[in-house]
């Protein structure tokens, strides 16, 4: 009786050893939220620094370059628009 006991864990173990694990679906990214309403100024995004004299902005905005320094507390209602060294527009976001 203990060989067929032996013998049938070891089967089993066998067939446990033979099985493959399921892929793991990665969960898709959350869109992060728009606070600050950054989606309705991405069309600036590529555009020359200058507009924005022309433009009004939520009380709070942050006109960002290259090489200024800027707060790291995180504010998603806080919109913030970045720009290089090339003059040009890089970004729009929240935070």
């Amino acid at each position: 009786m203990n060989t067929k006991a032996l013998l049938l864990g070891l089967s089993a173990a066998a067939l446990l050893a033979a099985c493959e694990p399921l892929p793991v679906q990665p969960l898709p990214d959350a869109a992060p939220p728009d606070d600050c309403r950054a989606s309705a100024y991405q069309g600036l995004v590529g555009q020359p620094v200058s507009v924005l004299a022309a433009m009004t902005f939520p009380i709070g905005t942050r006109q960002i370059g290259p090489n200024d320094a800027v707060t790291s507390d995180f504010r998603p209602e806080r919109l913030n628009i970045e720009y290089g060294s090339t003059g040009r527009i890089e970004k729009v976001s929240c935070y």
